[in-house]
């Protein structure tokens, strides 16, 4: 699990939004970017060459 006060200060490393933090998935959310950052070992991974591409449907339903 992340921690509550690192994810209020991490930003997408692309455009700067707020990431939204996927528990199931462990993954931070761009949803501008439609990026999912991974998080391995407790420690989130901001590499553009590192995130998932996500399809509009998985941003629409991670935001509902």
């Amino acid at each position: 699990m992340i921690d509550k006060k690192l994810l209020d200060i991490l930003a997408c490393p692309i455009c700067k939004s707020p990431l939204r933090y996927d528990k199931d998935k462990q993954e931070l959310i761009c949803r501008a970017d439609r990026l999912a950052f991974p998080i391995r070992d407790d420690i989130p991974v901001m590499l553009e060459d590192e995130a998932r591409q996500l399809s509009s449907e998985e941003v629409d339903a991670l935001y509902q």
